[in-house]
């Protein structure tokens, strides 16, 4: 489900059970809305509400580790692919058609960022297989000498490094928050909601705090959760790492 699918359902929970419970508690028999029910209501409110805080600061501290990950991993993808663009550019004539593939690869992966039901769903898609051009590029080159033969080796190396750095990138772009805590954080707040409409003043202001409140815990929630997809939605990874080394290869 997208992140403004469970921000909306979010937002309509909690104000449907604010402006529910006002309106259901007038219609309460009289030993429903006493003094003692409404204290045991409130500190049963405040249990959830501890809990509610512990587990979205948890959601938020994992949404951002989660970013700053692949952001990390995605600058290091870059370096490797400059590095490598300039060992072969070091190698000479031979190396010319690899950094040719790595540059289409790269464009490529500006174009399109792959997601992980991309890559897994299709055996042979486009990015691997500009991928897997490189590398066979690489497997054909006959090194003539010593140097040639180093530059190669760390060719290969720095090949396999950006493999692996990629499907570590597409395996991250999934998220790493489960379902289950969050639809248990939205009934959870849904609870403290009707809480505080349990005996409210039924009047526009109080209304009005209602919704604008719930308004904005369900943007809150669609924050946290587009930081915990970060190649989608309104807040992602930057691909500006890309643009810069692709601007190095073509120098």
């Amino acid at each position: 489900m997208s992140a403004i699918l469970i921000a909306v359902a979010a937002f309509l929970c909690l104000t449907v059970a604010a402006l529910g419970m006002m309106h259901v508690y007038p219609k309460l028999p009289a030993r429903h809305r006493d003094d003692d029910t409404n204290t045991v209501v409130r500190l049963v409110a405040n249990i959830f509400v501890v809990m509610a805080s512990l587990v979205f600061g948890l959601m938020i501290n994992s949404a951002k580790n989660t970013f700053e990950g692949i952001d990390d991993n995605v600058h290091s993808f870059a370096t490797n692919l400059i590095l490598l663009d300039r060992t072969l550019r070091t190698y000479g004539l031979a190396g010319n058609d690899a950094r040719q593939y790595l540059i289409a690869y790269v464009e490529g992966a500006i174009a399109n960022p792959e997601r992980v039901n991309d890559a897994l769903h299709e055996a042979r898609n486009a990015g691997q297989q500009r991928l897997d051009t490189v590398g066979n590029s690489l497997a054909a080159i006959q090194p003539a000498d010593r140097l040639h033969e180093s530059l190669l080796v760390d060719a290969r190396q720095l090949y396999s490094r950006i493999v692996e750095q990629r499907w570590m990138i597409v395996e991250q772009s999934e998220g790493a928050i489960p379902m289950p805590v969050i639809g248990m954080m939205i009934a959870w707040m849904t609870l403290i909601f009707a809480s505080f409409g349990y005996r409210a003043p039924q009047n526009a202001v109080v209304i009005a705090m209602f919704v604008v409140s719930a308004m904005f815990i369900a943007a809150s929630v669609y924050v946290v959760l587009d930081m915990d997809i970060p190649f989608s939605g309104a807040i992602q990874i930057s691909d500006a790492p890309l643009h810069r080394a692709l601007a190095e290869m073509k120098v």
